[in-house]
């Protein structure tokens, strides 16, 4: 039986009932986060209760639970569904009013959710056994800000389903001027001659948590050069290897854009380094 929480209380899914009057039902008015746990380890926890929190203060819902108290949640939620390897997904709507109007809601209690649901066992740094991913690209039509990870999700959505019904794993996203900006569902990179390079986090871009860590890893730990710059289309038809990370995939090689093969065709050795690097201090944060 899968245990939520919701409201304040833990309790079976099937009884849990939200509102059909729930902003985050009616505009998809909330902010979410999905924190993967191993063994009952929490990944990256702390970063994504700071970016959750920043979430909620740029949209204007005011809730302020401490790390202390999510980390009560979740290890509890982890507790009670027993599964060794747990994503856990925290949702917070701006809650139910009694009417449906576009303006922000006053003296609404916002809606608290979470849930847990099983996940692979954690990637390993070998190329015999890493998912290699074939993409596809497509011009990006969301709306100008994506850095805030909102349950408004359909433009991502349909980004993803653009990939998917065409046999991909995921979609490579580019402005109107044919600049990369990331995937419909993570974090970007392309590795040339060596060197890794990612967009800078501007109002295109979630600022992911994998994304946060494997920089910050890369930085502390390794010799490997980082650049955070603007990635023309090209550059990426062109990488040596292309990257994909979010916290459900961590670091996700591509071998494939669009039918053509990236580099060689064959996962590259400067992921295997990076994989190798993040597995061992991703436990870290």
């Amino acid at each position: 039986m899968s245990i939520v929480f919701l409201n304040g209380d833990f309790m079976p899914m099937e009884d849990a009932k939200i509102s059909p009057m729930d902003r985050g039902f009616l505009f998809g008015d909330g902010i979410y986060e999905v924190i993967p746990s191993y063994d009952a380890h929490l990944i990256g926890f702390a970063p994504h209760i700071e970016r959750m929190n920043q979430g909620l203060k740029l949209i204007g819902i005011d809730f302020k639970w401490d790390k202390t108290k999510w980390s009560e949640v979740c290890n509890t939620l982890i507790k009670k569904n027993g599964a060794a390897n747990l994503g856990i997904y925290l949702h917070i709507s701006r809650g139910a009013d009694s009417k449906r109007f576009h303006a922000y809601t006053e003296n609404v209690p916002p809606t608290v959710f979470a849930f847990t649901f099983a996940i692979p066992a954690a990637n390993l740094a070998d190329k015999s056994t890493a998912k290699a991913y074939k993409v596809s690209t497509t011009e990006d039509l969301r709306w100008q800000r994506c850095n805030i990870k909102s349950t408004a999700l359909l433009g991502n959505v349909m980004h993803f389903q653009h990939g998917f019904s065409r046999g991909y794993n995921e979609t490579i996203l580019f402005n109107s001027n044919n600049e990369m900006t990331e995937g419909s569902a993570c974090n970007a990179y392309i590795v040339k001659d060596g060197v890794v390079i990612t967009p800078p986090l501007d109002n295109q871009i979630l600022p992911g948590i994998t994304r946060f860590m494997l920089l910050d890893i890369l930085d502390k730990h390794s010799d490997i050069k980082v650049e955070q710059r603007i990635v023309k289309m090209d550059e990426l038809f062109a990488a040596d290897e292309v990257w994909l990370t979010s916290s459900s995939k961590e670091i996700a090689p591509v071998v494939q854009i669009d039918g053509k093969p990236v580099g060689d065709g064959e996962i590259g050795d400067l992921w295997l380094a990076a994989q190798t690097l993040y597995s061992a201090y991703k436990a870290d944060y």
